[in-house]
């Protein structure tokens, strides 16, 4: 069902709100002298964003402008993940130290701002307005990167960042005029229905041409060989953009890739254009991705002292996760990726929120500096982060446990028994460099003069909240298995 403007308004009250506090912080940037104020509009804007998209849930759904745009369950759950994912991002920014001094007012503007492009990236239909969504994500995502304007890593980390976006970006584009010369249309309906009809003759064309699409893809959700860019972001980047760029960034990629494929190339286009297309098994190929992505990522993490550096090879081996789901491309990998996308939301910005409290103390992210925690006043943000570490590792009865679980399932499921071994030995390969960081602040003597680390009320309530949420769906994983399942609807105009 294809609405009119009119009829749609109710459906974009999340990106309304989120508008809304854009020009609301604006403004106040222009008239109050509160520096604090800030961040509590930020919150109450997203939060409000949050709520109207969960009211959205039942439906009904459609589409708009042409089909290009889906307002359906699917969208409706990513934008409700990202919504989140900012509100941790600005709750994390309130307290954090090194953005002191800086320029709350317009920070808060490109986090909402950025936000707002993840939601469209989730709801596209359409290779051209998922592009323009990508790019205003990017563009927004360099000015967080660069936002330390007396750091020197920070603008170093950003000017990478755009190098690499740009290539991607370049690669992307031209993919997609390959694709539209092809087809004569870049919806994903209309892709799959074309593809499908191709002659042998242009499908070599068309590999190349999908292949391309999947660089910006790819790079968006940090996927070897489009990695690179990723340590050295969330190094350079204040702490809560780090937090943010690794769960936000990463689930409006999947959502970009899930809907790319399933929708698009194997729906419309058939079960037989997925798995043969120039001659190409797209399953076998994306699967070796998964594997080569989870493998360069945990084996690049073994060599880190930094936790940010860690913690962002690990995302990277994380996306090889997620796309195990995708290779599969059944009911169970798409509600296995949906249901990985929420518990890695919560242990992955669970783990960075501790680390924030003890950079806030002590200025350090190495692991030298987490020597001792559990034994100099922090021993609730060392149990925090064990808890948010080992489910990472996928660790029973932890929530990371269950989204692996359910994972393997649908590899499993599509007898993919090499995808399987790959990545139940990454696992075993990841818990080591975990296990690092569970030694240092349980088994190792603090450094001399080392600050003493506690989380503060402010802090708590956050830590406390993914705490709760990593292990509540570790135990009773129901609730979020159905709606998981319940957001698998695709509008289709």
């Amino acid at each position: 069902m294809t609405l009119g403007v009119t009829d749609s308004l109710s459906y974009w009250v999340p990106e309304f709100t989120l508008v809304a506090g854009v020009l609301l912080l604006l403004l106040l940037e222009l008239l109050v002298r509160r520096k604090d104020l800030f961040g509590e509009v930020a919150l109450l804007a997203v939060a409000a964003s949050v709520l109207a998209a969960a009211a959205r849930g039942g439906g009904p759904y459609g589409s708009l402008f042409n089909g290009m745009v889906a307002l359906d369950s699917f969208a409706v759950f990513f934008k409700i993940v990202l919504g989140l994912a900012a509100f941790g991002a600005i709750w994390m920014s309130i307290g954090a130290r090194e953005l002191d001094g800086q320029h709350p007012g317009e920070y808060y503007v490109v986090l909402l701002s950025c936000t707002l492009g993840m939601y469209t990236m989730a709801a596209a239909t359409n290779l051209l307005v998922a592009y323009l969504a990508l790019e205003f994500v990017s563009q927004t995502s360099y000015i967080l990167t660069g936002f330390l304007k007396g750091s020197r890593r920070s603008s170093e980390a950003a000017l990478k960042y755009l190098i690499y976006g740009g290539v991607a970006s370049g690669v992307m584009v031209y993919g997609m005029t390959l694709l539209y010369g092809l087809t004569g249309s870049l919806d994903y309906s209309a892709l799959g229905a074309g593809l499908a009809g191709l002659d042998s003759a242009a499908a070599p064309a068309a590999f190349v041409a999908i292949a391309m699409v999947l660089v910006g893809f790819g790079y968006k959700i940090a996927m070897v060989p489009f990695h690179m860019w990723a340590p050295d972001v969330y190094e350079g980047a204040p702490l809560p953009v780090a937090a943010y760029l690794a769960v936000g960034s990463k689930a409006a990629g999947m959502a970009m890739l899930v809907r790319f494929f399933y929708p698009g190339i194997s729906t419309f286009g058939g079960e037989e254009l997925w798995n043969s297309l120039a001659g190409i098994d797209w399953p076998d190929l994306v699967a070796v991705a998964a594997m080569v992505t989870m493998t360069v990522g945990n084996l690049a993490a073994l060599r880190q002292d930094n936790v940010k550096r860690l913690l962002a090879y690990s995302s990277i081996a994380h996306a090889g996760y997620m796309l195990m789901g995708v290779v599969a491309l059944t009911n169970t990998g798409l509600m296995a990726v949906l249901f990985y996308v929420v518990v890695y939301y919560l242990m992955n910005l669970g783990a960075f929120a501790v680390l924030l409290a003890v950079v806030n103390r002590s200025g350090r992210e190495d692991i030298a500096g987490l020597r001792g925690l559990a034994w100099r006043g922090g021993a609730v943000p060392a149990a925090a982060m064990a808890i948010f570490l080992l489910s990472l590792a996928g660790i029973p009865p932890l929530a990371g446990f269950i989204g692996k679980f359910y994972l393997f399932a649908a590899v499993i499921e599509r007898h993919m028994w090499t995808l399987a071994v790959v990545a139940a030995a990454n696992s075993v390969v990841a818990l080591y460099y975990y296990a690092r960081i569970l030694r240092a602040m349980y088994l190792e003597a603090p450094d001399e003069g080392a600050p003493p680390v506690e989380l503060g009320a402010h802090q708590s309530v956050l830590v406390g909240a993914l705490v709760a949420g990593t292990l509540v769906f570790g135990v009773y994983w129901a609730p979020l298995v159905e709606l998981a399942q319940r957001s698998i609807f695709f509008a289709t105009g």
